[in-house]
């Protein structure tokens, strides 16, 4: 019996519909990224705008035309960031309602975080089952950061941290190109966030999930079309991060919407979103990350098909 799970974000919808296979792994059946930009001016007013809403509107109802050709019956949707932070989303949980039968619960950081951890390490064979994992995920409007061990219930911490690509990108950068001076608000303002972040005993790499991870990969692969695949599990030096985001910042925005790999709809925020991803492993002193094409759907498909 597939489930779906939508995760309505503060930059992107995504739904993920999935069912076990025979020995018991989950696999997708259907996956679908819309970028919808929730969060858009949230920073600032703290409100949902209306045509931000109108556009996650639409995502829901190409997510609901979907989960009625695959007869899902299971289905869960949250909302994160923008939803806990924003007035307005009261339009957004009558559409769900009225569209999937099911009430969009806006979750807490730390449940995202959970939920976060849970789904970034599935499909990941490169880590140990046991081993001590940090995973991060930054999106529009905040980052989750979250350490456990893989394969155990218990979180050693988990957190999640007001700076995201969306909010940091209208908070600092008013330039096209971006200047020296806005890159650095951008980084130090990261990098102030991630300061609390508590040290964590482990060898292995971090782990990155969400559009801005996945995407910085794509760019660095030089990816055409996009092939998650290829993504899923990649390791990505903080060395190339450094190296891409510095030529993206080099471009006005025009230039950087044709750039292989990035969706032109995130040329915007990919800058302040690698920023963010370097303030992290600058933090951690990690050297390299591991990327994830996974995240909190995933999280919320291993509960639902439980």
């Amino acid at each position: 019996m597939p489930v779906a799970a939508i995760d309505i974000g503060t930059n992107t919808v995504l739904l993920l519909v999935a069912e076990r296979d025979a020995d018991g792994s989950l696999v997708a059946i259907e996956e679908q990224a819309t970028i919808t930009r929730l969060g858009e001016g949230v920073d600032k007013t703290r409100t949902l705008a209306p045509a931000a809403i109108a556009r996650t509107n639409a995502a829901i109802d190409r997510c609901a035309e979907i989960v009625a050709r695959l007869g899902v019956e299971r289905i869960d949707v949250v909302g994160t960031s923008a939803m806990r932070d924003a007035g307005g989303g009261e339009a957004v949980r009558e559409h769900v309602r009225s569209k999937l039968g099911v009430d969009a619960r806006t979750i807490s950081g730390d449940e995202e975080a959970r939920l976060t951890f849970a789904g970034a390490l599935s499909g990941v064979t490169s880590i140990d089952e046991s081993a001590r994992v940090r995973v991060y995920d930054i999106g529009g409007g905040s980052t989750e950061v979250v350490h456990g061990e893989r394969g155990s219930s218990e979180i050693v911490f988990a957190h999640s941290y007001d700076v995201g690509s969306v909010r940091l990108t209208e908070r600092h950068v008013k330039s096209d190109p971006p200047t020296t001076d806005e890159l650095a608000a951008v980084r130090a303002d990261a990098s102030a966030a991630f300061a609390s972040v508590p040290a964590f005993d482990t060898d292995v790499p971090p782990v990155g999930i969400a559009g801005t991870m996945t995407t910085l990969a794509a760019m660095s692969l030089k990816m055409e079309t996009y092939d998650g695949a290829r993504v899923h599990g990649l390791r990505l030096s903080a060395a190339e991060i450094e190296r891409v985001v510095a030529e993206l910042a080099r471009l006005p925005l025009a230039a950087r919407s044709r750039v292989a790999g990035l969706e032109p709809k995130r040329a915007d925020v990919i800058i302040a979103g690698g920023l963010i991803a370097l303030a992290y492993l600058e933090h951690v002193g990690a050297r390299e990350v591991v990327i994830s094409d996974r995240g909190v759907r995933w999280g919320l498909a291993e509960q639902l098909s439980r």
